[in-house]
């Protein structure tokens, strides 16, 4: 299957905090996204395997992704080695995402910039001929670079490269971060279990007030901030003036 975008996460969650709204923006404008886990969250202090998995297909569903997939490396284990590297390039193989969107380089969760480089590394990787991988049923797959690697802003504050208006869809932005009850404090959130950094009512008042502060930079209400290594060409000056500020 053939992505338009694929948003690519560390932990279930971590892409619904960083690019939901975008992602949701994009799909309404007809085109088609996915989701690829890297891992399962397994080590997270609340929840279960299972609970992550049905969270995340709530979340998905509410998103609207075509797809969603996870790669099952091992929550805080995982390395940019080679092994990683090929796990990650037979996806974006698979895929063929013309931009993936993902987790940072630097971050306050030491998985969150291990992945940001993991896949930085593995977009690069996945564009060259002679780093053979297969699909699931053996035949050879061609090799596929994205377009761009666009990182999503998480703990640590950076600031963005490129906004992206997210207002029209903010309140299905917060429902599919709500679809994650054991990990955040929201009207379905199990009581049980101990609080953790983001379980606290603190933790989505910070997400929306960032959103609310991104928004402000380019005159809307909300916006989400990505970061890029790779300058972004414009073929005009009109797209200069999608946004009005």
């Amino acid at each position: 299957m053939k992505l338009d975008i694929l948003a690519i996460g560390v932990h279930p969650d971590d892409v619904e905090l960083g690019c939901s709204g975008t992602l949701i923006n994009e799909i309404k404008r007809g085109k088609k996204a996915g989701i690829l886990d890297l891992t399962q969250g397994e080590l997270g202090t609340r929840g279960t395997i299972e609970t992550r998995y049905k969270e995340a297909a709530d979340a998905a569903r509410i998103i609207g992704v075509a797809v969603r997939e996870n790669l099952k490396m091992r929550d805080g284990f995982f390395r940019n080695d080679e092994e990683h590297q090929l796990q990650l390039i037979q996806a974006i193989r698979k895929y063929q995402p013309e931009i993936i969107i993902g987790n940072i380089l630097a971050d306050r969760h030491p998985d969150h910039g291990r992945a940001g480089h993991l896949i930085n590394t593995a977009c690069f990787l996945s564009g060259l001929s002679k780093i053979e991988t297969k699909d699931g049923e053996g035949r050879p797959q061609e090799k596929w670079r994205p377009k761009y690697f666009l990182q999503y802003l998480q703990d640590w504050y950076h600031e963005p490269d490129l906004l992206i208006d997210i207002t029209d869809v903010f309140e299905q932005r917060m429902q599919a971060i709500s679809a994650y009850a054991t990990q955040f404090h929201t009207a379905k959130s199990s009581s049980e279990g101990p609080q953790t950094y983001i379980s606290t009512p603190d933790f989505l008042e910070a997400v929306k007030a960032r959103a609310r502060m991104l928004g402000k930079k380019i005159g809307v209400t909300f916006a989400e901030g990505f970061l890029t290594e790779k300058k972004i060409g414009i073929r005009n000056l009109d797209s200069l003036i999608q946004v009005e500020t």
